[in-house]
């Protein structure tokens, strides 16, 4: 693997990035200074006007939901003034059918995490998600998670803060969820690229909060042989220091090692584990014809090439889990919504669930 790092500068984004990002048409992640508040809508007293807009600082005071946006009978939309970001962040919720905010019950959530340079968006506009999940008795929750947030609290040369995108997913979100949206304990969470990464390591680092991980086509052991490196030009090419993620991979190793799902590994047990990626950068059987190359399909191998050393891990652990390495396919959506189908019942089951 001595060839890695001469990859690193025609592969900036590869390691967690999926298509660029849209700018949501009312919740502008780029127009901060707009002139006229976005508008919104309550579930409970339809459109409203507020001059909150993800981006701005947070507000002084606990994590707490600002505003909501209702864009169909399923598709709801939160507004956190998070501290542990230091921003208003967005959420993305599908509720089942029957919810409400009085039930008596809870339902089980899964966690949906989105890849590199995108956004919460991201599920819902490059996928059949919310069809699919249409009678899942569960909600599904899609965090911002920031373009290259990599599903951590950053280290920032020790001084901790924020951004502290863990703190904000695993406690002040699914607090959040849980006190005023009728979320349950039981949890799944799936992810692609970099959102594989993070369903993985969170599943890991804290044992007991997610009864299933998917991860499909991300990076599963970051300090493998060139890895560092490339997860560094990675923050790079989104113009962030790429010393304040974990710090130095030799100096910091700690820090390095605590947000490595092969070192977390053993954490794993009890969990449903699906890992997947294709094994060459080649254009697979969902790839139309005449589609152009892209150096982020050499995502694929860089990804297997991870996935098996946490496989063999896992194996050594004598933890069951799912690897299945499809040979050609490419560092794009139509993989991981087929990869997403295959592990469903898998998503099912540990929620506690039957497929309809």
């Amino acid at each position: 693997m001595r060839a890695l790092p001469a990859l690193a500068t025609s592969t900036l984004l590869l390691l967690f990035c999926t298509s660029p990002a849209r700018a949501d048409p009312d919740w502008s992640f780029t127009d901060k200074n707009q002139q006229s508040p976005p508008k919104t809508t309550s579930p409970t007293t339809g459109p409203k006007t507020t001059g909150y807009a993800p981006g701005q600082k947070a507000l002084p005071g606990p994590a707490r939901v600002v505003s909501e946006r209702r864009l169909d009978a399923r598709t709801l939309d939160l507004l956190v003034s998070s501290p542990a970001v230091g921003q208003l962040t967005p959420v993305r919720l599908l509720l089942p059918k029957g919810w409400s905010r009085g039930a008596k019950r809870t339902w089980p959530v899964l966690y949906l995490l989105h890849g590199g340079a995108d956004d919460y968006t991201s599920w819902t506009r490059m996928t059949d998600v919310a069809a699919y999940t249409e009678n899942l008795d569960a909600i599904v929750v899609m965090p911002e998670a920031g373009r290259a947030g990599n599903y951590t609290d950053w280290h920032n040369g020790g001084r901790g803060g924020s951004p502290a995108w863990a703190t904000f997913h695993t406690y002040e979100v699914r607090r959040l969820l849980e006190i005023g949206y009728r979320a349950g304990t039981r949890r799944a969470v799936a992810g692609l690229s970099m959102g594989a990464y993070g369903a993985m390591k969170y599943a890991a680092r804290y044992p007991g909060m997610f009864r299933f991980a998917g991860a499909y086509s991300g990076i599963l052991a970051t300090r493998l042989p060139g890895i560092p490196a490339l997860i560094m030009n990675a923050q790079a090419s989104e113009k962030q220091d790429p010393l304040a993620l974990w710090g130095h991979p030799k100096r910091d190793k700690k820090v390095w090692a605590a947000n490595d799902p092969m070192v977390l590994a053993p954490n794993l047990k009890g969990v449903s584990v699906y890992i997947s990626s294709g094994t060459t950068s080649f254009q697979g059987p969902l790839d139309p014809p005449g589609s152009p190359w892209h150096p982020a399909h050499l995502g694929e191998p860089l990804s297997a090439y991870t996935g098996k050393a946490l496989s063999a891990r896992l194996k050594q652990l004598g933890v069951e889990h799912t690897l299945h390495l499809y040979g050609n396919g490419t560092h794009t959506w139509p993989y991981w919504i087929r990869e997403f189908k295959r592990s469903y019942p898998m998503i099912v089951a540990a929620l506690g669930l039957r497929t309809s």
